[in-house]
């Protein structure tokens, strides 16, 4: 018995930081007024018409999954906003590990709440990881859909994840499975095949009016495969960085946190009507 539960934690370990490489540890998660972000007085401009709300990946939170990305789209005029979801008793800074059908819950009442202070309609999202996949359950279960001009996915894991085939593992540790599950079942939910992605990808990945783009690396160590990140649909643009850049080394995390040519495609995404070519020296 003392075996099983050494392998079982020791599992549950692995998986934990391998899904865990989201973001950086948290240095300060008071999500006041950052940078310009998170500012309830700001009024979308007619340039940029709609708040953008970013939604942090498992083990993020609101200030440092977005410490690039936030001050970026500020500077270009955009009402910024950012909220902590997926919160364990007890766990404090490091987030995105409760159920995602109640984390999705969570985005709905933002969301909420952003379009009220901003009085606009709709909003456009931005999701790491974690977050880029919960979007979408905010979107098809909790009414987003009519809410959400524009879904940007930078390394989301919309169909699931094998970790590099860690998940395969979990039969061999007695136990691990069943902790998993009711310890972290924001982990959980992410594994390939979990209930919540068989509901959320059934009948298509994608709901009409929406529009989405997918940014994925093929270094993510994190999502894979990576093409597993891509959504199939009549309004949805899939990006490999490698493509817009060839010696782009930015894998699971930096997509997010650092990669200049992710977030100048994320712009894109957010104002398509005056994009402008992404490469390796887009600033």
């Amino acid at each position: 018995m003392k075996l099983r539960w050494s392998r079982s934690l020791t599992f549950l370990s692995a998986l934990a930081l391998a899904f865990g490489a989201t973001t950086v540890p948290a240095a300060a998660a008071d999500p006041t007024v950052s940078s310009g972000w998170n500012n309830y007085s700001c009024k979308p401009s007619a340039a940029h018409p709609r708040p953008v709300v970013l939604v942090h990946g498992t083990l993020g939170n609101s200030i440092d999954n977005w410490l690039g990305l936030a001050p970026y789209l500020v500077a270009r005029g955009y009402c910024v906003f950012s909220l902590d979801y997926g919160q364990l008793p007890g766990v404090p800074l490091f987030y995105g590990l409760g159920p995602v059908d109640a984390s999705a819950g969570q985005l709905a009442a933002y969301v909420d709440r952003v379009l009220a202070a901003t009085g606009a309609p709709k909003a456009d999202l931005v999701g790491h990881s974690q977050g880029g996949m919960m979007a979408r359950v905010y979107m098809k279960f909790h009414g987003g859909a009519d809410k959400v001009n524009a879904l940007v996915g930078l390394a989301p894991d919309n169909h699931g994840t094998d970790v590099d085939g860690l998940t395969r593992l979990l039969p061999y540790f007695p136990g691990a499975k069943k902790y998993l599950d009711e310890l972290t079942p924001g982990l959980s939910d992410q594994i390939v095949g979990s209930d919540i992605l068989r509901r959320l990808n059934e009948g298509g990945d994608t709901l009409p009016g929406v529009h989405y783009t997918v940014i994925a690396t093929r270094y993510d160590e994190v999502v894979t495969p990576y093409r597993t990140q891509f959504l199939d649909g009549p309004d949805v643009h899939n990006v490999v960085l490698q493509d817009l850049c060839a010696i782009d080394i930015s894998e699971h995390v930096a997509i997010g946190l650092v990669d200049r040519a992710a977030f100048h495609e994320t712009a894109n995404a957010l104002d398509p009507a005056h994009a402008t070519p992404t490469t390796c020296t887009s600033g």
